[in-house]
Formats: C-alpha cells, structure tokens, sequence
C-alpha cells in the first residue's frame, strides 16, 4: 500500500512511517520540513518527502495522488505567528479531507487528542475537537484516534523531563493536586493507526488511546530521573503561577519547556477521554509500561537545556 502522512517528519509521523516501511509499504512523508532531531526521516528507503503545509489543497492532493490512505498527524501544542490552532487544526484538516477527496484516497485516520472536546475555553482543545468533527462529516471511510499522553524517541515529554532535570534542581508539578496520567509509547500507538491505514479495521470509530498504567506525574518524574542519574526537589505550585510560564516560555524557546496548552491538559489529568469513545481490541491493546527500559529507549542525548533552544540563539 501507499500511505500519505501528513506532518510525516514530526514525532509521531515518522515512527509510523519507519513501521509502514518495515511492513513493505510506501509512503509519503507531508511536511513543512525535517525535525533536526532526527534529520535521516528524508533518507528513509521508500519514503518521499513532499514539502508543504497544510494550507493548499491543490498541493495537499498532488502529494495524495496515488495513495490508498491518508494518516493526519500534524499539529500543534502552541501557537506561533501564521501557525495558529485554527489554521493548523481546523483549516488544515478542511484541506486535508478535499485533497484526499480530490485524489480518490480511501481511508483517513486523524490523530486527535483524549481530553479534545468543544466549549471548554481551551482554543487547542476546542481546535482539536473541531478537527475531528470536520472527519466525521466527510464522507470518507475514517478513524479518530484520541491519544493520551505519547513517549519514545524524538518527543516533547521525554525530552524536555531529560533536560529540565538535567538543569534545574527542582521541578515544578502543574497544581498543588497531583496529575494523573496513563503514558502511551508511540509504538503502541503506531500498532493503532496501522490496524486501521493498512487493515480497514476500526473503521467509522472513535477510539481512545492510552497506555496500560495509571500513574501519576510526580511518578513519572521521578522514574526519568531515576533513569538519568538526578534526584529531584519536586515542588507542587499553584495552576495560576503555570498559566504566566507560557507567555514567557512560549516567546523565548523554540520548543517551550511547557505551553498553555500543555499547562491545561496537565491540569485535568490524562486518563479519561472527552466524549463517548469506542473500546480498544484486545489485541491492540497497549502493553508498554512506563519503566527503566521503555523510558531508556526514548531518552535524549542527556544533557542541558543550551542557548540553541531558545529562539535568538537557534
């Protein structure tokens, strides 16, 4: 089969397309360009890089010609500049429904988020939802994968715990309550999206996705760090101090160690999903546990936070 996925060189993007391609199919990598954290994504063998947003149709449906489904990966977690929830999520999955429309593809799965519902004055969450509905109108054969919390090589989670606690010597829990999450490793999540890309299963259903064991963040910390050698001052602090972080984080790093969004989703918890979702078949449930190996295989090269995070430096 051929498989187009859209944010291809982003995290979740390309661990589905290295999977795809380990199972003998094709597939087209759309993106704005390569993640510089795994730049050898455009060398992989039977992938095509084809490069654009998600803003034209007309070229959304060039880069589909030819493919039997479409995996719509790209979003966002912060806004910056034209990159707006509405126009990534919203409008780009409009285009992305007419491309596939316009190039005959059958299926489309679209990778949304647990928590993503309407009127919650959360524009990612409201954005989120808003996409998905955009699928459950179009008239194509389509699954919603409503994921949790996602870990393994190249993500923002591992990533930023390993370098946080590589340089401060405290780290501040989101709330004074302590957040509760269920971690989803991103192969787990890959055996998902391929059931339905590759196997027509699940089809017309809106699943929820997260990982077998409920845990709580301050947990969470203190395994990564246990993994990296650091032992932690972990400081729970008021919600109101975090929702001032990002209007600094967000204007001066170039992944912000944490955004508004990600500040509201940790303060809700990553357990429950938003709206009435279909069960996980059992052979497809995930079995990953958030422990030594699962997190040693998705950790960074350790080390600090440098210059060349923040956006005058980069």
């Amino acid at each position: 089969m051929k498989i187009a996925i859209t944010g291809g060189t982003g995290f979740v993007g390309r661990h589905l397309a290295r999977s795809l391609v380990a199972a003998g199919h094709e597939v087209v990598l759309v993106a704005r360009g390569v993640d510089r954290r795994d730049p050898d994504i455009s060398k992989l063998a039977h992938a095509t890089l084809f490069v654009s947003d998600l803003s034209n149709p007309t070229d959304l449906a060039q880069a589909f010609a030819g493919c039997d489904a479409v995996a719509h990966c790209a979003g966002i977690n912060r806004e910056w500049k034209e990159q707006t929830y509405e126009r990534v999520h919203v409008a780009g999955t409009r285009h992305v429904v007419a491309a596939a429309r316009a190039a005959g593809v059958k299926r489309i799965a679209l990778l949304s988020f647990l928590r993503a519902r309407p009127n919650c004055g959360s524009p990612y969450h409201e954005s989120k939802f808003a996409a998905e509905e955009v699928v459950r109108q179009s008239g194509l054969n389509f699954a919603i994968i409503k994921a949790g919390v996602i870990y393994g090589r190249g993500d923002h989670m591992l990533d930023h715990l390993c370098h946080a606690l590589s340089t401060f010597p405290a780290f501040g829990l989101v709330g004074l309550k302590d957040t509760i999450m269920r971690p989803l490793a991103v192969e787990d999540l890959v055996r998902v999206l391929a059931a339905f890309l590759v196997g027509g299963r699940l089809c017309g259903e809106t699943i929820a996705v997260t990982g077998p064991e409920t845990i709580s963040l301050r947990e969470a910390v203190a395994r990564v760090a246990a993994c990296i050698g650091r032992k932690p001052v972990v400081v729970p602090l008021p919600i109101l101090l975090h929702k001032g972080l990002p209007a600094i984080l967000e204007r001066v790093m170039r992944i912000p160690l944490v955004s508004a969004a990600q500040v509201r989703i940790l303060s809700e918890g990553l357990v429950e999903p938003s709206g009435n979702c279909a069960r996980v078949p059992d052979d497809l449930l995930p079995t990953t546990r958030f422990d030594s190996d699962s997190i040693r295989r998705g950790l960074p090269k350790a080390g600090r936070f440098r210059m060349s995070d923040l956006r005058c430096c980069a």
